[in-house]
């Protein structure tokens, strides 16, 4: 009987142990290419700001290279989290939060500079007073989105400050 307990802890051990190097595999190969394409995007921006160099007459030039940069910056974010979750091998939430802020940040940006452009069209139709309410819609969402996640990264800060709390397995904190 105890052989046959020893002989499946041994095997749990070993099933623990290719668990842990295939999840670490997964971890190094993401983190790669979230490298990969972090830089192949740091170099489109750069290849926009080339080209915008020339033409900053319109604000298209600048969205462009905003858009791009800001994109690089969320893959930064995402690369960081991966890399503190093969330290730790816990998931936080915060980078997630950042990343969620940065992409709704990023798309008020873009619809801004686009209704920016569309303004300077003087003849206004129905269709287009339908797209600018459904734009406004969606940038009153992006606000109270923004506002949330922001809140909630305040909130998630704070709680870590507050002595004496007891820490959860799963990382959340009472």
């Amino acid at each position: 009987m105890d052989s046959e307990t020893s002989l499946s802890a041994m095997a749990n051990d070993v099933t623990a142990d290719v668990f842990s190097y295939v999840e670490k595999a997964v971890y190094a190969v993401l983190g790669v290419l979230l490298s990969i394409t972090a830089l192949l995007a740091l170099g489109s921006a750069g290849m926009h700001l080339c080209d915008a160099l020339g033409d900053w007459s319109t604000s298209t030039a600048m969205l462009a290279v905003i858009e791009r940069l800001l994109l690089v910056f969320m893959l930064i974010e995402i690369l960081h989290t991966v890399r503190a979750s093969m330290q730790s091998h816990t998931l936080t939430c915060e980078p997630f939060l950042i990343v969620a802020l940065i992409a709704s940040v990023r798309r008020m940006l873009v619809i801004t500079m686009q209704s920016a452009e569309a303004a300077h069209d003087t003849a206004w139709t129905a269709e287009r007073e339908i797209i600018f309410r459904s734009t406004m819609l969606e940038l009153a969402v992006l606000g109270g989105l923004t506002l949330v996640t922001v809140i909630s990264i305040y909130m998630l800060r704070r709680s870590r400050q507050i002595p004496g709390r007891r820490v959860l397995p799963q990382g959340f904190s009472i």
